[in-house]
């Protein structure tokens, strides 16, 4: 379990900009430090969320010098959670990952596509959509949670560890797509799960559990804003209480919130 570390900017902006700059450098280091002669895995795992704090930081990531510094061949990106909408969506967390930085990465030949692990996207029609019952929707779900899952054991072994999580908060206390009201943040048995009726539109979604997210090395949140204030104080007050799932987030190693003063004005 590690310990809480609260750290303040001054401006929404400055979370991200200084979001982008850690993670770049970050992962420079620890690519160094696995120039190994072998003894440990050459390459390192990063989980990604949407928000408009991560995005923003990888906008900022896209423009910065380091970023060219970086052996993105080593790198694997993953999803933290998922909106099971259509590939094209523009609510998909991964399509704007991939405006935003990736896809020219990619395009630039510095990242592998197979380094890019997105979660299922929902390949139905409207018509299917709609005739869908609950039944039909949460088996669709589960099996696309099970499919990340066996991509998740197949790349990182049994007991998968991300090197590095970059988490959003909602105003509800939410984490990944862990909402408070809903089971699935005390869900233990599994990595993936799926996600039916959000509060938070769209209502499909997919998520990596706590269990999982728990076994990251560094976990960060970028969380800014007045409207995250009342979250930010019942998290910090507790552990592991289902009205406010990101009192669940724990990391190995480092757990930290970049936040801003309004946000943390409960604390």
């Amino acid at each position: 379990m590690a310990q809480r570390t609260l750290v303040v900017y001054p401006t929404k902006d400055a979370v991200a900009q200084a979001g982008a700059q850690r993670l770049l450098l970050a992962i420079a280091d620890m690519l160094d430090e696995r120039l190994d002669g072998g003894k440990t895995r050459n390459r390192i795992d990063v989980a990604l969320t949407g928000g408009s704090d991560t995005i923003k930081a990888l906008e900022y990531m896209a423009s910065n010098p380091l970023t060219n510094t970086i052996d993105w061949t080593r790198v694997h990106l993953w999803w933290a959670d998922e909106r099971f909408v259509a590939a094209d969506d523009d609510d998909r967390n991964a399509l704007q990952a991939r405006r935003m930085l990736l896809d020219r990465l990619v395009a630039e030949g510095r990242l592998p596509e197979s380094n890019i692990h997105e979660m299922a996207a929902d390949t139905r029609n409207a018509a299917d959509i709609a005739a869908a019952d609950d039944t039909t929707t949460d088996a669709l779900l589960d099996e696309a949670a099970r499919a990340y899952e066996r991509e998740l054991v197949r790349e990182l072994g049994v007991v998968p560890v991300m090197d590095i999580a970059v988490m959003g908060m909602g105003p509800d206390g939410h984490y990944a797509s862990l909402f408070p009201g809903h089971a699935e943040v005390s869900v233990t048995d599994r990595l993936v799960v799926g996600v039916n009726h959000s509060p938070k539109m769209p209502p499909l979604r997919l998520s990596m559990t706590a269990p999982l997210l728990a076994q990251t090395r560094r976990m960060w949140f970028l969380t800014a804003g007045a409207g995250k204030a009342d979250a930010l104080a019942h998290v910090f007050a507790t552990r592991n209480d289902p009205a406010w799932p990101s009192s669940f987030a724990d990391a190995t190693d480092e757990l930290v919130w970049f936040t801003t003063p309004d946000a943390a004005a409960q604390l």
